[in-house]
């Protein structure tokens, strides 16, 4: 049930169809290679939304593209906003849709560069009382669907408009995919220019760059639809799983109260 769909009359029957559970797709515009559209995260981030709640009822909240991308900013057509208000949008995305009767929001993340933003979010939670919960979903795929994603894949190095994103917009948008462009010169290989920082364990945030400047990480001439098809399928059953346990967790929202509640009485006490 997508938000933008629904009509006023409709919205609150499907709140209570989805249990009170929003997932809230999050992606970027940015390049990805010569090859793949700049939206290639939004799209599979929509699709693996829309497949999930046919498995398991929920609401999916439109497009949410204002997200991390910095590293991207040298690329054209990069949409790369503030960092602060990233923060101070996305929580109140969340707030307006907890005031429209969805109190579990589930962040489903189709762009990489978001892993620590995510993380970072939903510690920022705790800084105010609130009637709702905020979730990150990243579930393992089940043992028979890890077994057979791993076995189809032909690249040891994949992340960003190679096999793996490749595949998936050959179903998603198959229109969209300039597999003329595919390069096959080794332009998604890692340069390795910071990899003495690596190997002493230290990160620098310029470090996604050093790597991969064109914005290309991985070989998506060996993709394919079935290929596609088969990672979508897969990683919609797990997160309809997690979206099944979320809707059965009563105790992060008592946890939640309880910890406001004792912060109250640390604070009256002082």
């Amino acid at each position: 049930m997508r938000w933008e769909e629904l009509t006023s009359d409709e919205f609150i029957p499907a709140v209570a169809k989805a249990e009170g559970v929003c997932l809230l797709p999050l992606s970027v515009i940015e390049r990805h290679a010569h090859h793949l559209p700049m939206g290639t995260d939004m799209y599979i981030g929509r699709e693996l939304c829309r497949r999930t709640a046919e498995l398991e009822p929920a609401v999916i909240f439109p497009d949410f593209i204002f997200t991390q991308i910095l590293e991207a900013r040298h690329c054209a057509g990069t949409i790369a906003i503030d960092a602060e208000l990233i923060v101070q949008l996305l929580d109140n995305i969340c707030r307006e849709i907890a005031r429209n009767g969805l109190k579990k929001i589930v962040l489903v993340n189709a762009h990489g560069g978001n892993d620590h933003l995510i993380h970072y979010f939903l510690q920022t939670q705790l800084g105010s009382p609130r009637d709702y919960a905020v979730y990150v979903a990243q579930p393992p795929l089940a043992p028979e669907d890890e077994a057979a994603v791993q076995a189809q894949w032909e690249t040891t190095v994949d992340g960003h408009a190679g096999e793996s994103e490749t595949s998936a917009i050959m179903v998603i948008r198959p229109d969209l995919v300039r597999s003329e462009q595919i390069k096959a010169d080794g332009e998604g290989m890692p340069l390795g220019r910071l990899q003495a920082m690596r190997d002493a364990g230290v990160y620098t945030g310029i470090w996604w760059y050093a790597d991969h400047p064109t914005h290309y990480c991985g070989d998506g001439s060996v993709a394919t639809v079935e290929k596609g098809e088969r990672y979508l399928a897969a990683r919609a059953r797990a997160l309809a799983k997690a979206v099944r346990a979320i809707k059965t967790d009563n105790e992060t929202i008592r946890l939640q109260n309880e910890f406001f509640g004792a912060g109250k009485h640390t604070i009256s006490r002082g």
